[in-house]
């Protein structure tokens, strides 16, 4: 789940990247187009001066007639200047504002220089300066050559462009609160830029590495930091259709990514309280089940273990005795049993009551287990006072020995029995065992076991006895192999 939204939330980044980049781009293009044909207007402006000073009849009319057969509308336009007609010496001879040129020679400004010394220039755009016609006004100019039939030069007639209008278009732009938008010489000389300083118009930012990328492409868009206020933005850049300038759009990336971060939060909050909620639930169920299978456990342990005593019940010994009898005829092995039965219980329930009883079952049940060394041997509560021990691979000798120290360490309890003839608890044990050579099945051996243990309590208690013979207890105990 948490990868999933990781996706999402990368994809959605993504698309705002793409949806910045073609506002950009549409930006751009809207900006591009309005300075494009205004330029296209200017300059068949200029060309139309051109050609009213090279038509002697338009020159020979009066200056109030001339001006209006020279100068189109276009000079009477919003942040345009006066279109002037400057001769080869620099000096003022036409000016589309007024019948009496000013007394002004401009032969120091680059429109001019350029223009004189390239006759092929065609139209020149200007860096920004401060007009002397308009208070200081910033402006760039925009100018065109005058030739003579035979190309000599003759002057120059040009447009002064307020910077008035770029601040205006580029305002009317919105970008986000971080967002830039400018116009760019490619000479890196910045001709406007919003947000608008004073300061800025006019700097020279060739030396800039967004600048650099300006000029390896016509048209393209990356990520950088700018070197005016620090700001990091995505750029798009287009260089404008012969025209020296580049329009270029920057959108803060605070302010592409303001949107999808919100989102962002959004969705990660809730598939984390999804995730979180999710996580609980799964260590919920998880407790459950396990609790559950502790009950079921419990609950199979019960069905094969006696509550009381601890060991095998009568069922489990059942499956037990079934399986090691199989195994012994497979393997043609030993087979032994031991019946422990304790004598005298009853006197001994009704004396000391049956929770007395109880643990005292529990206490002999105890000694049983704790005498059976090898992993294989097993016990169990036969019923009542009976307990029933099996002893796979265990001759006759063995389990006699076991069966000793069994009564051996039950009497050794010390449990006080004062109707018993020891004056404490004991145990008589029935021994009987199935060789290979034997007949009969592991009923058999169990009914033999307990004929042994009704002689050994036919002949004293508190003995062992194998087969259907007393054994007495010094020589019956032996080596268990």
């Amino acid at each position: 789940m948490v990868g999933l939204c990781g996706v999402v939330v990368f994809q959605s980044r993504a698309d705002a990247l793409a949806r910045a980049t073609e506002t950009s781009r549409n930006i751009a293009l809207m900006a591009e187009r309005d300075i494009e044909r205004n330029f296209e207007l200017y300059a068949l402006s200029l060309q139309a001066v051109i050609d009213g000073v090279h038509d002697p009849e338009a020159m020979a009319l009066p200056p109030r007639l001339r001006g209006a057969a020279l100068f189109d509308r276009a000079a009477q336009a919003s942040y345009l200047g006066s279109i002037l007609v400057l001769d080869a010496t620099g000096q003022v001879v036409l000016d589309s504002l007024s019948d009496t040129p000013p007394n002004l020679n401009f032969s120091d400004r680059k429109y001019f220089t350029v223009q004189r010394d390239n006759p092929n220039f065609g139209l020149f755009v200007s860096d920004p300066y401060f007009s002397r016609l308009r208070a200081g006004s910033p402006s760039i100019a925009l100018s065109r050559r005058i030739s003579g039939p035979d190309g000599s030069f003759e002057g120059i007639t040009l447009v002064a462009v307020q910077l008035d209008y770029f601040h205006k278009l580029f305002s009317g732009l919105q970008l986000g609160r971080h967002g830039s938008i400018a116009l760019i010489g490619t000479d890196g000389v910045m001709v406007m830029r919003q947000p608008y300083d004073p300061k800025v118009v006019g700097r020279n930012i060739s030396g800039a590495s967004t600048f650099r990328k300006f000029q390896a492409a016509s048209e393209g868009s990356f990520t950088d930091t700018s070197t005016i206020d620090g700001v990091r933005r995505l750029y798009y850049f287009k260089h404008l259709n012969g025209l020296p300038l580049i329009i270029m759009v920057a959108e803060a990336q605070p302010d592409i990514y303001a949107e999808w971060t919100r989102r962002a939060w959004v969705i990660g909050s809730l598939m984390a309280t999804f995730a979180l909620a999710f996580v609980a639930l799964a260590a919920l169920l998880a407790t459950q089940l396990r609790g559950r299978m502790r009950a079921e456990t419990e609950l199979a342990l019960l069905a094969r273990i006696d509550g009381l005593t601890g060991l095998n019940n009568r069922r489990t010994l059942g499956e037990i005795l079934d399986l090691e009898w199989r195994r012994a005829r497979r393997t043609r092995s030993v087979f032994s049993l031991l019946f422990v039965d304790v004598d005298r219980f009853k006197a001994y329930n009704d004396y000391y009551g049956h929770q007395a009883g109880d643990d005292a079952l529990a206490a002999v049940a105890k000694c049983i287990g704790e005498n059976l060394r090898r992993p294989a041997d097993s016990a169990a509560r036969y019923g009542g006072e009976e307990f029933l021990v099996v002893l796979p691979d265990t001759p006759p000798q063995g389990a006699i020995a076991i069966a000793e120290t069994i009564r051996t360490a039950i009497s050794e309890l010390g449990i006080e029995h004062a109707a018993s003839e020891y004056g404490h608890v004991t145990a008589s044990i029935g021994a009987a065992a199935w060789t290979s050579d034997a007949d009969g099945d592991v009923t058999e051996v169990v009914r033999a076991a307990d004929r042994a243990l009704y002689a050994a309590k036919a002949t004293g208690r508190n003995k062992v006895a194998a087969g259907d013979a007393d054994v007495a207890v010094a020589a019956a105990a032996g080596p268990r192999p």
